[in-house]
């Protein structure tokens, strides 16, 4: 997976790569050229005291030197330039992945292992790209180099290398071998303990209503100190790679002084060959370092790439349809009216024993106001979240105009949905921004409408830089009602043909709850709206009332039909006025 991403990836970058190539074999040729030319000087010129010959040979080894210095300066700019693009180019593409995801989607892998696969993932993939372009070419061509440019120095002291490099790659393939399981725990403990931090902002308020820090101190705590232990345990077996690499070269380079000082004095090699000889041995075993620690990294790096492939392969389980049905087409070619049918639909979550909705079947017209009642875990926001294709359908058809949703491009039916989720959420920005996160176009003016349908007016109007006022991220900086006006003022701003409000007026008083719906009624006068809420007393207008039991459908009509009829919507009334308000 790592080598198929690398090909993927890299494609784009062919000509730099090309250039990182031909630079890095220029720098190992240079080095490898060097040790021969000192040893000429030493030979040849300090021996025989050639003066004329050392300055010349000097130059030589000046020219080289600067030739191999900026090889190595480029080799380095255009693998960083290469590996940091590589970078930015997948972490792009798992994010346009994750935009594409489904509800489901985004659950079954999990959002705390998603950001961790798009930072944390694609960084070790990155390094060992840039890694795998300074050293793949260096590497072998370093190690055959040398150990040719040895021979060439003294056959018989080269004997060394038979026993010196396999016991270099024995011990770093051994401590190799022991760290893979580690690195695979590691990125596994990283989920978790972002798991645990996104948890514990996110319901920092919860926290520290029910003052339970030394409890989330605790679990985060445990969640640090698995990630610790693991980590230590990857941390001990890479340090012990370089000792034990450099005792191999120590031990190495001591091999090499006594069995050449034996042939020097026996007159069968030269001092500068010595020396020639140490520098390829030196060489040799860098070359399989290098090579083995690039390999200890790339078990990280390939549970990385398994990792990130896997969000690359996941299908989403809405997906576009083959043939998309153009806006124009619907309401008979008149151009989209709104109407929303449900017919005969079921859904059921991946997994589940049982569905959650069962056999839904109503319409809600253009002009009318649809509203969904029933007890927690009725199934009423899994029922809205059908009409925008949050989920898709197990069996039956959610159709708007009589187009089944799945036949519409998701860009085609969001335009014609005005959306306020159970939960506000707000994005970092300004006031503004925000409302034209909705509509893009959005004038100030039409800004300022929406607000004052929304009752927000008055509040932004309030704020010293009005609707540029900064909004941090989720809406912090106001409160849960205000950031409920101004998602509410979002979808008005939009001017959609369905408004999916759920349970969107919760956090209002009563008072604003009714001047909001009562600006809403003239603006949403050709619109379909669908209405989640629990409180009666927003509902209690709206020209068709579903009452959701169980995920089925077990009374629908006016308010007053059901306070006459219906015995599951009586007791939801009863539990919250009393009969003569009701009525």
């Amino acid at each position: 997976m790592l080598l198929a991403l690398a090909r993927r990836y890299l494609r784009p970058y062919r000509g730099a790569v090309a250039a990182l190539l031909v630079l890095q074999l220029l720098q190992t040729l240079a080095s490898l050229y060097l040790p021969t030319l000192n040893a000429d000087i030493i030979d040849q010129g300090v021996v025989q005291g050639d003066a004329a010959y050392i300055v010349r040979t000097g130059g030589w080894m000046l020219g080289v030197s600067l030739l191999q210095v900026l090889c190595a300066v480029g080799a380095v700019a255009l693998g960083a330039r290469a590996a940091t693009a590589f970078g930015r180019d997948l972490r792009r593409d798992i994010f346009g992945a994750v935009q594409g995801f489904s509800a489901r989607e985004v659950g079954q892998l999990g959002a705390p292992s998603l950001i961790t696969r798009t930072t944390n993932d694609v960084q070790q993939i990155q390094m060992i790209v840039l890694m795998t372009c300074t050293v793949i070419v260096m590497a072998p061509i370093m190690l055959v180099g040398g150990v040719i440019m040895a021979l060439q120095e003294d056959a018989e002291l080269s004997g060394l290398l038979v026993v010196v490099v396999p016991v270099l790659g024995g011990v770093m393939g051994l401590l190799l071998w022991r760290m893979v399981p580690y690195f695979r725990q590691m990125q596994r403990r990283i989920d978790a303990i972002n798991g645990v931090l996104r948890e514990q902002i996110t319901g920092l308020r919860v926290v520290r209503a029910f003052v339970r820090e030394g409890r989330e101190l605790e679990r985060f705590g445990a969640a640090n100190e698995r990630l610790y232990d693991v980590s230590l345990g990857a941390g001990k077996l890479m340090a012990l790679a370089f000792p034990a690499v450099m005792l191999v070269v120590n031990v190495s380079s001591v091999g090499v002084l006594w069995f050449g000082a034996h042939r020097i004095e026996a007159g069968e090699m030269q001092v500068g060959a010595l020396t020639a000889f140490l520098s390829y041995l030196m060489f040799i075993l860098m070359a399989v370092m290098m090579s083995t620690m690039m390999i200890m990294m790339a078990p990280r790096a390939a549970v990385a790439a398994e990792r990130v492939t896997e969000v690359l392969d996941t299908e989403t389980s809405v997906v576009e349809p083959a043939r998309p049905t153009p806006l124009a087409a619907l309401a008979d070619g008149a151009g989209p009216r709104g109407e929303v049918r449900f017919e005969g639909v079921e859904f059921r979550y991946p997994g589940a024993d049982a569905p959650v909705l069962h056999d839904l079947t109503f319409t809600a017209r253009p002009g009318t106001v649809t509203a969904v009642i029933g007890s927690t875990g009725a199934g009423k926001t899994t029922l809205l979240n059908l009409v925008p294709r949050l989920f898709d359908v197990t069996a039956g058809r959610v159709l708007v105009d009589g187009v089944d949703v799945r036949d519409l491009t998701t860009a085609d039916l969001g335009s014609l949905l005005g959306l306020v989720p159970q939960k506000a959420f707000l994005f970092s920005g300004t006031v503004a921004s925000n409302l034209r996160y909705g509509a893009p176009d959005a004038t100030e003016d039409e800004m300022w409408q929406a607000l004052e349908v929304a009752q927000a007016r008055d509040f932004v109007e309030a704020l010293p830089e009005g609707l540029e006022a900064p909004v941090a991220q989720g809406g912090t900086t106001f409160s849960g009602g205000q950031r409920q006006r101004l998602a509410i003022a979002r979808a008005v701003v939009r001017r959609p043909r369905v408004y999916l409000f759920d349970d969107s007026f919760s956090a209002l008083d009563y008072a604003t709850d009714a001047r909001l719906r009562a600006a809403l009624r003239p603006r949403t006068a050709d619109a379909t709206v669908l209405v989640v809420a629990q409180r009666v007393a927003t509902i209690r207008d709206a020209d068709q009332i579903l009452v959701l039991e169980h995920g089925r459908i077990v009374g629908r009509g006016t308010h007053d039909e059901l306070l006459a009829s219906n015995a599951t919507y009586q007791e939801i009334v009863s539990s919250q006025m009393s009969l003569e308000e009701a009525a």
